[in-house]
């Protein structure tokens, strides 16, 4: 009796990624580092890499490390101040660092100056309450060691050492306060993407493919993904069959995870918000700005909408930018269509949109207000980090879109999320990855999480155990705990970064 033969099917690529942004040009290069050997083909509807949310102007770019970002420690009703989630965003950077040093040793990154710099990175309030947080939150924060060289004035000649500008032309008797790291970097996104790419296209078995836009996303029976992709220049359309698909579309994911149709993606839906900067013109304002200075935001704001003053080097010049200012618009990305909210709205998140819409209308006024504002208006928002600003120094640039994560909860309602999600299948043959803040920073950090849902049995063996601790040395171990292997982390990637190491 003969015994019948399993089929083999073959696929066209064991990974496809979906968007050229940061998330997918690590997962890409961790992927191609740790197995060398796996075809990897990349699908990009723009026709350059970082061009929607990596990109340095749509990009909060601070090199997001939770030591000026005062959303990252709220205070709860008792006035005490939550760390929990600035730790963790702190020891993530650490990690992606570390990864980036190692691309650097290596020469798949050329030189770190390109992409990142040493900025110091403040947090500035005014007003007695917001005072007694600010030093609440540095007393807490100092118990940990990822942030023990962070440095707290009141003493308004300090803080005009510190940063001059802001406090030019500030009444004399106010009530000031201010934190500064100068750990602190600027990160271009954009730069670092899109050098990671040019990389990545370059191995063997890599196909980078621009103006390409993935149309559906389909289980087969063999467990495979078939991908259907169109050419948006020629128009003509093809089927790609992989073993696994990552979604890093940025605002484009949501679309892209409900046409997968998996069980785990039910329930998801999307909040969009857009941005907008003040952009600095005067190069002698620009000049007297090194600094990234955060404060707080206002009732009702989502993260991407914390008031900042912030030093940029973007292509290589020093930029100066005040805002995000906060807008609503229905496109899910900054190239994207204004269906695209409305199309995301399906029977099984109707409920999960509508309950998280309600328990929000603090946001939803934020933003009509937002919406509303005048150039004036943006300019005394402005006034109050800069009170010597003057208003022909400014213009008007549109920042990126962001799409915050509706989560169904068990009751059926929704809540509304203001980080990053990944939600992967069952079987880990898919994942996606939704939201917002504070993404890029902890791109490392997310896509190591991904690998042990969806690579796992992999992970666990020793050839890849190894060549992640060589990737990243502090694999598995936490730098919050460990005040030794935190010094000497921070020395060896500064050395290899060019960044400044307060104990070299």
């Amino acid at each position: 009796m003969s015994r019948k033969r399993k089929t083999v099917v073959e696929t066209d690529a064991d990974v496809i990624l979906i968007g050229a942004g940061i998330m997918s040009a690590t997962l890409g290069l961790l992927l191609k580092e740790l197995e060398p050997n796996l075809s990897i083909e990349i699908y990009e509807r723009l026709d350059i890499a970082a061009a929607e949310s990596s990109d340095a102007w749509n990009n909060a770019g601070t090199g997001h490390s939770a030591f000026c970002e005062l959303n990252y420690t709220p205070q709860k009703e008792d006035g005490s101040v939550d760390i929990k989630k600035a730790v963790e965003i702190a020891e993530s950077y650490e990690v992606s660092k570390q990864f980036w040093t190692y691309l650097v040793e290596k020469n798949i990154l050329s030189d770190p100056c390109l992409f990142i710099r040493n900025i110091p990175h403040l947090s500035f309030v005014w007003g007695k309450d917001n005072v007694d947080f600010l030093k609440t939150r540095y007393t807490n924060l100092q118990k940990c060691n990822l942030f023990e060289d962070m440095q707290y004035s009141e003493d308004p000649n300090t803080i005009q050492e510190w940063v001059p500008l802001i406090m030019d032309g500030r009444k004399k008797k106010e009530k000031v306060a201010a934190t500064k790291m100068d750990l602190g970097t600027d990160v271009n996104f954009g730069s670092l993407t899109r050098e990671m790419f040019s990389y990545l296209s370059k191995q063997a078995n890599v196909s980078l493919n621009f103006h390409h836009e993935i149309r559906e996303l389909d289980k087969t029976e063999e467990g495979n993904w078939k991908i259907k992709v169109k050419n948006l220049e020629t128009g003509k359309k093809q089927s790609r069959l992989a073993k696994f698909v990552f979604i890093g579309a940025g605002g484009g994911s949501l679309p892209l995870l409900e046409k997968s149709d998996i069980p785990e993606g039910k329930g998801f839906g999307g909040f969009p918000v857009s941005g907008q900067w003040l952009k600095c013109t005067n190069e002698e304002v620009i000049a007297k700005h090194h600094a990234k200075v955060y404060g707080k935001a206002a009732v009702g704001a989502p993260p991407m909408s914390v008031p900042h003053l912030d030093t940029r080097i973007i292509n290589g010049k020093q930029a100066l930018l005040f805002g995000p200012y906060a807008g609503f618009s229905t496109k899910f990305l900054k190239h994207g269509s204004f269906l695209d909210l409305p199309l995301s709205i399906k029977f099984d998140n109707i409920r999960p949109m509508v309950s998280a819409g309600l328990k929000n209308i603090d946001l939803t006024k934020y933003l009509i207000e937002q919406i509303r504002q005048s150039p004036e208006d943006r300019f005394e928002a402005l006034k109050e980090y800069l009170p010597n600003a003057d208003f022909k120094d400014w213009e008007l640039e549109y920042a990126g879109q962001r799409v915050q994560v509706i989560k169904k909860k068990a009751s059926g309602g929704g809540i509304l999320e203001f980080g990053t999600e990944v939600v992967s299948a069952a079987d880990g043959s898919i994942a996606a990855l939704l939201g917002a803040s504070p993404g890029a920073s902890t791109a490392v950090s997310i896509m190591l999480d991904l690998l042990d849902r969806c690579f796992k049995t992999k992970l666990q063996t020793a050839e890849w155990q190894t060549k992640i601790r060589t990737m990243i040395p502090t694999y598995g171990e936490k730098l919050a705990d460990n005040t030794s292997l935190c010094k000497k982390t921070r020395l060896r990637t500064s050395a290899v970064l060019k960044l400044n190491s307060l104990d070299s």
